[in-house]
């Protein structure tokens, strides 16, 4: 199977470069830049090296060895230290951008086969080059900047200061298209609901003996996982339903009819009370994921001990949740609850079947197993539940509170079509009292605020433009029936620089 490499060098975008890869159908894998195999085979005709959260003088140094290898696309930061590194000049902060540029083709180049002059690229550098290395030809600029792109024809480099790998670039799905089919040469499309005879196989070979058991929350990821196990290992499979009492409404008895309709064996553990008090009085976003994390692994352990015989651990971890929790070069943005946060005393070997697959491409793998396309719909949910939703401190209360508001709006996002229209919808309890209305009286209420994002995979998201009308007659749901709420907000922000999660 042929393999692009993107080298990772910090970027926030590393994965979603190899996400477009692969939406291309190109098989990419992301590699950190001071893990670099020492040999490559045949498979692999290209290499990306990412941006950079550093600045050209203080970060890590390309691999010079790799530098016309291959073919090779330098984004941002890597655009820079190859310029500087060959006798060119890149001065720092001279002329920071971030946002939308217009791009200036200067000179005709494959790379921009198919895109129009002046189309809009997305910019995000503080760095900037001043001129290029000999031998090096600009072949775009941008209003602020002399050489947004250039080629390198004796290094087998295409370099670029702008991100095409964001949505915000207009053609650059184009640009990456031109760069695998033109310059690598790449010729196979992959397809990532192929892989399953392949996934079954890898797995039933990694756990020959012993039982394995799997956390089912309900989500895709996790169901997913459990399901390729379960075509795996068959009865030597559990899962296992951890009712934490910070599900949404109806939740338990939905996912629990659906397993049964999948033929997946679980095990129903109710800690509804255990977690309540573990969150007790706690405020903190990540000391709420840690408490969270580190019960639900006790609950869960003493639950595997409880079946016998138990050697594996199944886990639904996927692309994004590895780089946020910093498994990555970039730093850490949040921790995830299956990442990171097993305890070394765990007994169990863990296996992660999805652990480099993006969230569509899991839907896809799903809808492959059978997965009914209601369940693979199921917005994204977090592993910590509403604890992450409700701002300040969890109690029984507010809990009920953020229940009753979030089934209001995803509610009316289902009667008006546009559920399936958005890519997760979710309410958040905000810790404001606001003065309201009750009767004739003032009241004071909490707040609400409501968000619904568009994303293919969660690495990006841009706020879903929900009619006015579904926006009001949510807001006017929960008002009239969720006691407490005295005010209802709508999120605007993008991802980034906000997350899709408040917490």
């Amino acid at each position: 199977m042929e393999k692009l490499l993107v080298v990772d060098f910090g970027s926030q975008y590393t994965l979603l470069i190899a996400r477009r890869a692969r939406e291309l159908g190109v098989y990419a894998e992301v590699v950190p830049y001071h893990s670099l195999p020492a040999e490559i085979g045949p498979e692999v005709k290209g290499v990306v090296f990412s941006g950079s959260y550093a600045s050209v003088s203080e970060g890590p140094s390309l691999p010079q060895e790799w530098i016309g290898r291959l073919p090779s696309l330098a984004i941002c930061y890597s655009a820079q230290w190859i310029a500087r590194h060959y006798g060119g000049a890149v001065i720092e902060g001279a002329q920071r951008e971030y946002g939308p540029a217009k791009l200036l083709i200067k000179e005709p180049a494959e790379f921009f086969e198919g895109v129009p002059d002046g189309s809009t690229v997305w910019m995000s550098h503080a760095d900037t080059i001043t001129a290029l290395p000999r031998g090096a030809r600009a072949i775009a600029s941008t209003e602020n900047i002399p050489y947004a792109a250039y080629e390198w024809p004796e290094k087998r480099v295409v370099a670029v200061q702008f991100h095409p790998e964001v949505s915000h670039t207009a053609y650059g799905p184009q640009m990456l298209e031109n760069f695998l089919r033109r310059y690598c040469g790449y010729t196979e499309f992959w397809r990532p609901e192929e892989t399953v005879e392949g996934l079954v196989a890898s797995l039933r070979a990694a756990m020959p003996e012993g039982r394995a058991v799997c956390a089912l929350s309900g989500g895709v990821d996790s169901t997913v996982a459990a399901l390729l196990a379960h075509k795996a290992i068959g009865e030597r499979f559990q899962g296992i339903f951890v009712d934490t009492g910070l599900l949404r409404r109806g939740e338990r008895e939905a996912v629990l009819a659906a397993y049964e309709a999948l033929g997946l064996p679980v095990k129903l553990v109710d800690a509804r009370e255990r977690f309540l008090q573990a969150l007790r009085g706690v405020t903190d976003p990540e000391e709420k994921r840690r408490r969270i994390g580190h019960l639900f692994i006790e609950v869960f352990e003493e639950a595997a001990r409880g079946i016998g015989g138990v050697r594996y651990l199944i886990q639904g971890t996927i692309y994004p949740d590895v780089v946020e929790s910093g498994a990555s070069v970039a730093p850490t943005i949040k921790s995830h609850h299956n990442v990171g946060g097993l305890p070394e005393r765990l007994p169990f070997e863990l296996v992660e079947p999805l652990r480099f697959f993006f969230k569509d491409e899991v839907r896809r793998i799903g809808e492959k197993l059978g997965v009914p396309a209601s369940f693979l719909r199921r917005h994204p949910f977090p592993g910590p539940g509403l604890a992450v939703r409700i701002l300040g401190e969890v109690t029984a209360e507010r809990l009920e509170i953020l229940r009753e508001a979030d089934a209001r709006f995803i509610e009316t996002l289902q009667e008006t079509g546009w559920y399936d229209r958005v890519w997760q919808a979710l309410a958040v309890l905000v810790p404001v009292s606001t003065v309201g209305v009750a009767g004739d009286n003032r009241a004071y209420g909490q707040v609400v605020a409501l968000r619904a994002v568009l994303s293919t995979d969660g690495m990006t998201a841009e706020p879903s433009p929900l009619p006015y009308e579904v926006l009001c007659q949510a807001a006017q749901r929960i008002l009239q029936e969720v006691p407490g709420i005295t005010r209802v907000v709508y999120d605007l922000s993008s991802k980034p620089p906000a997350t899709i999660e408040w917490e």
